[in-house]
């Protein structure tokens, strides 16, 4: 047998290697049992590989272990397949669907005539650990079209997938279910995956791009989760199939801390809290995605209102104000009509013209730099927003205030001549790390957003534009020192980007900031400043939105604090809480004093006891408590009682008062 040279890649090392014709990925990595697939650079370009892919000559071969973002996926996938072998060994109609891994978990699409029940999803995990415990081997077999059809001739929707395979047909689909249907078919050669009992019997297939794990034993821990209704391909024109959701994970440890999360995620849903601590609602009488604040969810959005404000003022912003609504030819000059039309609401017809509410508000603060002559001097000239827009989000996955339709930006945009790119991009991506730790947010990584060089006609500009701009991003980037996550095709269609990705108080990932270089709209405005030497140049436009939206970054620290805000956002700082009726007099009078020194409090006068007033406090997370009674009185003081628990008796009005200045002028939880 011939020797092959191949090369074993980890942890950016590269280590030359030869071996015989016929070896498989595995030997490569039998001592290493967290290695589950290969990633194999080979001549026709990288891809993930099954352990038991046949290496071929010039290979440069990477073990993906189980707790890395392929190997998740892989583990998902494989723990898909095994749940619908589970489905149609219990109920043999259910006909399938797709069964793609998702973030942290997985789901899969059945026709069944009967809806799932909790009940079910118990026989079918309990039919699950039977089929892993039986080790079956997964194993793929490449197969033609005629073949498939032939052998999946009872799985109406695979033969719909197979007949869609290389057509581009995925018309009406959401994203998510074109990425399933990839899954299942992707492109070049068609396969299938038998799960082959140890006597090697086929106990199963299906349709599948894969890889997968070598064996279903290699499944250290799932859930089954939930059952929902979803259209075939996300298309509402198409028949409802039942979707069962699970999660898969490389340890009991590591599913029982996601399962925490989870918990921990719903006790903190901003959505439950907002109505709890009577922060804001969604009436339906405004319809989706349109959220109202209540005073005390004001005093939050004052806040952050106010606090931002000023710090763009401070980092040399100019404050604008625009129209929510405008004619139509402004978004055709911007490039957002036709490119993101299916994200505005629809135009509305006034005296001869369409009308548009705005999704945005960089097209018109375009007009404000064209409304006069501009000099190189006045570069950076920087224009900032809090502007009202509005996106028609498909219901779907409208979201509290995460997802909304009528949203409030924090929206700046910069001028620059082009050589000042890179400082100004640098400048604000320094505002907005700077602005998230001042509300308590301090971990964070970036991601870059590109164009998808596969459909570049869903892009404006040449190649030297967007090899220049995303340069400039990558740079400023790599300076800040944080981590940078590629996101090849996530680009806006008029440049890259840089988000600011962070992670809250139980460590979920959210978007933030966004900062955008934009070089389609200067010139579709015809934007121009005089240079240094008179001739007339175009500047280049970077977009920026600090906390994306308003809506969205309350929502967030929402979830973030669990509602216990740091004393300078909490709706209410203080309550006082007198022991008996004798007492309110007193306590209106701190009150008066607290209220003076910019403090906001509330006194509870009701009828209830003590304790019960210092319980209902807890509830609503008020950060201070001032309780009075007679001893308080005479002394003048008051026993001062923290959010915790935590409680000082006799302390003096003016100490208390003091503290709580003091707490709020930090700007730090207590």
């Amino acid at each position: 047998m011939s020797d092959l040279k191949i090369a074993l890649v980890h942890a950016g090392a590269r280590e030359e290697r030869q071996v015989t014709t016929g070896t498989k990925a595995w030997e490569l990595f039998k001592d290493d049992d967290r290695v589950i697939a290969a990633r194999v650079n080979a001549a026709d370009g990288p891809s993930l590989k099954d352990l038991s892919y046949e290496l071929q000559d010039g290979d440069e071969v990477e073990g993906v272990e189980i707790d890395s973002g392929d190997g998740h996926d892989i583990l998902r996938h494989s723990t898909a397949h095994v749940m619908a072998q589970a489905v149609q060994d219990l109920y043999p109609d259910a006909k399938l669907g797709i069964g793609p891994p998702i973030r942290d978990g997985f789901y899969y699409d059945f026709d069944v005539e009967t809806p799932f029940h909790p009940e079910d999803l118990e026989k079918i995990e309990t039919r699950m650990r039977k089929i892993i415990k039986e080790g079956q081997r997964f194993s793929r077999r490449v197969t033609t079209d005629a073949d498939a059809l032939d052998e999946l001739k009872d799985e109406p929707y695979k033969v719909e997938l197979i007949g869609l395979k290389g057509s581009g047909a995925a018309t009406g689909s959401t994203s998510e279910a074109i990425e399933g249907a990839a899954a299942e078919v992707g492109e070049g050669e068609l396969t299938i995956y038998d799960n082959i009992r140890r006597d090697g019997e086929v106990a199963w297939s299906d349709l599948c791009r894969g890889p997968h794990l070598p064996t279903t034993k290699r499944i250290p821990a799932f859930k089954l989760m939930r059952t929902a209704a979803a259209y075939w391909r996300g298309n509402e024109k198409n028949k409802q199939l039942q979707r069962i959701y699970g999660t898969a994970w490389e340890s009991k440890e590591a599913l029982e801390a996601h399962l925490h999360q989870i918990e921990e995620a719903e006790r903190r849903d901003h959505r439950k809290l907002g109505r709890e601590l009577d922060l804001y609602s969604f009436p339906d009488e405004l319809g989706s995605g349109l959220a109202v604040f209540h005073p005390k969810g004001g005093v939050i959005k004052r806040e952050m209102e106010e606090y931002v404000k000023k710090r763009h003022i401070e980092e040399g912003f100019e404050y604008v104000g625009t129209p929510h609504i405008s004619k139509e030819g402004l978004f055709h000059t911007s490039g957002h009509l036709p490119y993101y039309a299916d994200g505005m609401f629809p135009p509305m017809e006034l005296e001869g013209a369409n009308y548009y509410l705005k999704a945005m508000n960089c097209p018109m603060h375009n007009l404000i730099y064209r409304s006069r002559g501009r000099s190189y001097r006045e570069l950076p000239l920087r224009l900032f927003e809090l502007g009202s827009v509005y996106r028609f989000e498909k219901s779907g996955v409208v979201h509290g205030l995460t997802r909304v339709r009528g949203l409030t930006m924090d929206d700046s945009h910069s001028y620059v001549a082009a050589e000042q790119a890179p400082d100004e991009i640098k400048h604000l991506l320094n505002f907005c790390l700077g602005l998230f730790r001042d509300f308590g947010i301090d971990d964070f990584y970036l991601e870059l957003s590109t164009r998808d060089e596969a459909n570049l006609d869903k892009f404006v500009g040449d190649d030297e534009e967007w090899a220049v701009a995303t340069q400039v991003l990558a740079d400023a980037a790599a300076e800040s020192g944080l981590e940078l996550v590629p996101d090849p095709g996530g680009a806006a269609y008029y440049g890259p980007k840089i988000s600011v990705q962070a992670r809250d108080a139980i460590g979920r990932t959210w978007q933030m900031s966004t900062i955008q270089y934009d070089f389609n709209q200067p010139r579709g405005f015809e934007l121009e400043y005089q240079a240094a030497d008179g001739s007339r140049q175009r500047p280049v436009m970077i977009h920026s939105a600090k906390f994306g939206s308003i809506e969205r970054f309350l929502g967030v620290l929402v979830e973030h604090y669990a509602g216990a805000f740091p004393p300078w956002l909490a709706p209410v700082q203080v309550q006082g809480i007198p022991i008996a009726e004798r007492h309110n007099d007193y306590l209106y009078d701190v009150a008066r004093q607290l209220k003076k020194a910019g403090v906001r409090v509330e006194v509870d006068d009701s009828d209830d006891r003590m304790q019960k007033k210092i319980r209902n406090a807890q509830l609503q997370k008020v950060p201070f408590m001032m309780i009075a009674g007679d001893d308080d009185m005479a002394a003048g003081a008051v026993s001062f009682r923290y959010r915790d628990g935590h409680q000082d008796n006799g302390v003096s009005v003016e100490e208390a008062i003091a503290r709580v200045v003091a707490a709020v002028e930090s700007r730090e939880q207590v």
